[in-house]
Parts: structure tokens; C-alpha cells; sequence
């Protein structure tokens, strides 16, 4: 994807009208639908603009639907993965146990 993708994707996911960015911009409501639809081209010192009305920062325009996390607010001892597998009952069971113990069996399987 690229960023014009990626500014319709935001817009419309977070319901955000096109004349909002075009207020954001002071241009006609036209000029948010040429950019769109790739009638226009976007402007580099338009992307702020547009970022700040879609309540994103410049690098999601780009990385959506995908965060961006800057390796310096990465804390290594708080590094979290989560790995979702689908299992049978008693497999489920058997992988709860390994992974918590059989004291918190009860509480995850509520």
C-alpha cells in the first residue's frame, strides 16, 4: 500500500469526512478527492497537515495499518509477543498447563 491508500483507509475507518482534511489543506473538498483517487498528487508539506486531521502521526500515512514503534521506546525486559493457535480441548488444556501451571488452569479456562 502507499500512503494515499493508506490516508482514504484512515479517513474512512476513523469516519473522518474529506472535508475535514480539505479545511485542514484550505482547499476545495475536490482536491481531497483528486488526491484519492490519484488525480492529484500529494504534496510533501501536505502530509503534516493531513496527519494531524486524521489524528495520526506522518509515519503511519506510510507503515498503515502497521504502528510504527521507534526502537528507542522499545524497552527490552517489557518485549511482548502474542501467538494465537487453535487446539482441542484436551491440547488446550495440556499448553495451558506448561505454560501457566496447573494453579492458574482454572482462572484461563473461565
Amino acid at each position: 500500500m502507499n500512503a494515499i491508500e493508506n490516508i482514504r483507509l484512515i479517513r474512512v475507518e476513523k469516519g473522518i469526512p474529506q472535508k475535514k482534511i480539505a479545511d485542514a489543506l484550505n482547499v476545495d473538498i475536490s482536491v481531497i478527492s483528486n488526491i484519492e483517487t490519484g488525480k492529484r498528487e500529494l504534496k510533501v508539506s501536505e502530509l503534516e497537515i493531513i496527519a494531524k486531521s486524521l489524528e495520526v502521526s506522518v509515519i503511519d500515512l506510510f507503515t498503515y495499518p502497521e504502528k510504527y514503534v521507534s526502537i528507542n521506546n522499545i524497552n527490552n525486559d517489557d518485549i511482548a509477543a502474542t501467538l494465537t493457535i487453535q487446539l482441542r480441548k484436551e491440547k488446550k488444556d495440556q499448553v495451558l498447563r506448561l505454560v501457566f501451571g496447573d494453579n492458574n488452569l482454572e482462572i484461563l479456562n473461565k
